[in-house]
């Protein structure tokens, strides 16, 4: 009798797999440092363009919006058109929507250029995990996957350090030009390694459906930010109103449809609603808490433009360290078990946060927050957008690879949005209540509480203006600004424990989500 040992499926990788896999890193990676590029510069962009808080919330927010309005429609379109089509497209875009940026005149034209490179990167940005899922398959696409979330996280992190670096010799002009060269070789290796394609004429590709989604994120997205003025109010509604009736349009054009945009029957699927959502908290946070600290240590910490980005650093170690585990951890524990994993470490670097960021922290504070935060991220990020890919056809993997990219995008436009409001407010309240506190209380005119209440920056110039009361000011600003900060943190950490709760009671244990993916694999062969 002869024993014979079963074969391991590892999974098929196309030929030059690693030069292909670097290639659409370095695609995602353009994206990725465009993302964070403008927050160490907001101070700067602040005090140059007399920006309010609002403004300043929108230049961040601007290619995030972009990225996410246009990310699931432009992702139908590459598997209409050809994926590297896309990929070329949104990678020669992105180079004068930089150039644009970097020599932006005043607040509108910059948040208009970072809009733009936004959808330069809905463009080519989805396209790279479907590339991925096309190509590749089994245990080598989770690893695949798990290289490019941990170096993408990774090269998204340096972005803030080389705008640190640039804002030490330059302006604030020179940090939207940083991606030049990268986006060039970019295209270089797109054009080059990425095998050709040519598309599926067959496939239809619901214009109509495409255009309302960018309407609703893009209507959504801007009435979150507005929403801190009063003067804004009626803005905010109608926004709002737009947005509701988009996005009532969109699912009711997806469920009549012959061929839908965003497939509501694979998105009812347990293992890629709940993976979607839990991975928009997760990045979402990410975002924000990088778009926060960034602030806060150059407004409350005094820490130099370099140093504050270099502070990013930690959380792109731990997240190019933890994701090749996550991927394994993946494979023997489940989905559901890494993504509350994940979920607790940045829970954890939240309510640091709020314990420890004050106007004394020290480093090791601020350090650790990001360690904790990264972790997280890298523990949920392989498996938040693994079990989209492993629920959709390949058919439709730019519908898997446009909501994977939709979790960060979607989640950094919403939750920075809305911690960035919650900062906004949280610091104007502070210091409305502080002026009215004051003994000088009556002596401060309407029109100088408006600047002082307008941004961190106004308040910089206001002190530079009246130097006899620049300590005051400058004191009263950084308390308005940790109130605010710990108001923001506190609302991230609560909807975290929320996309905890609903992993938890709602994504299958690790015999459930095999049994479904072994299911929703079957149907793909047949």
């Amino acid at each position: 009798m002869t024993s014979t040992t079963p074969e391991v499926d590892t999974g098929t990788a196309p030929a030059r797999a690693r030069a292909i896999l670097v290639a659409l890193i370095l695609v995602a990676g353009v994206a990725n440092i465009n993302l964070a590029v403008a927050n160490v510069a907001l101070p700067d962009i602040g005090k140059d363009l007399d920006a309010s808080s609002t403004q300043l919330n929108l230049i961040a927010v601007g290619y995030s919006l972009g990225l996410a309005a246009s990310v699931l429609y432009f992702g139908a379109l590459g598997d209409r058109h050809g994926r590297k089509r896309m990929l070329v497209f949104g990678m020669a875009l992105s180079i004068p929507a930089s150039l644009v940026a970097g020599f932006a005149p005043n607040v509108e034209v910059l948040f208009g250029a970072r809009l733009v490179g936004g959808i330069a990167a809905g463009l080519a940005f989805p396209t790279t995990l479907a590339v991925i899922t096309a190509l590749w398959s089994g245990p080598k696409r989770t690893r695949a996957i798990a290289a490019w979330s941990a170096f993408g996280g990774a090269i998204s992190a340096l972005g803030p350090v080389m705008s640190g670096g640039l804002l030490e010799v330059f302006d604030w002009h020179s940090v939207f030009l940083v991606t030049l060269p990268l986006a060039v070789l970019a295209l270089a290796a797109a054009w080059r390694l990425v095998p050709d394609d040519t598309g599926d004429e067959a496939a239809v590709v619901d214009n109509l459906g495409g255009i309302v989604s960018i309407v609703m994120v893009g209507a959504l997205v801007l009435a979150i930010n507005f929403a801190p003025n009063s003067d804004q109010r009626l803005q905010v509604y109608i926004l709002a109103a737009i947005a509701i009736v988009a996005g009532a349009g969109f699912v009711w054009r997806q469920l009549r449809v012959r061929v839908p945009l965003f497939d509501l029957r694979i998105a009812s699927r347990r293992t890629f609603w709940v993976a979607a959502l839990g991975g928009l908290i997760v990045f979402g946070t990410l975002m924000g808490a990088m778009f926060i600290g960034q602030q806060y240590m150059q407004n409350v910490l005094g820490y130099s433009t370099l140093a504050a980005g270099a502070t990013i650093l930690p959380a792109a170690g731990a997240m190019v360290v933890v994701a090749p585990r996550s991927a394994k951890l993946v494979q023997s524990m489940g989905s559901r078990f890494t993504l509350l994993s994940g979920y607790a470490f940045i829970v954890l670097g939240l309510v640091f946060a709020m314990l420890t960021w004050d106007q004394h922290a020290h480093f090791w504070h601020v350090g650790l927050v990001y360690v904790l935060v990264g972790i997280g991220v890298g523990l949920a990020g392989t498996p938040a957008s693994q079990s989209l890919t492993g629920s959709v056809p390949v058919q439709r993997a730019g519908m898997a690879s446009s909501m994977s990219d939709l979790q960060r995008d979607l989640g950094g436009a919403i939750l920075q949005s809305t911690l960035g409001a919650i900062l906004t407010a949280g610091y104007a309240n502070q210091l409305r209540e502080t002026i009215a506190n004051s003994p000088q209380a009556d002596q401060v005119t309407d029109q100088t509480e408006a600047a002082l209440t307008k941004s961190f920056s106004s308040a910089e110039v206001l002190a530079e203006r009246y130097p006899q009361y620049a300590d005051q000011i400058i004191g009263a600003a950084r308390d308005a600004f940790v109130h605010g900060d710990n108001r923001a943190y506190g609302a991230a950490a609560a909807i975290v424990l929320v996309g905890a709760a609903i992993v938890f009671f709602f994504y299958p244990d690790h015999d459930g989500e095999r049994a479904a993916m072994a299911e929703y694999a079957e149907q793909r062969s047949l």
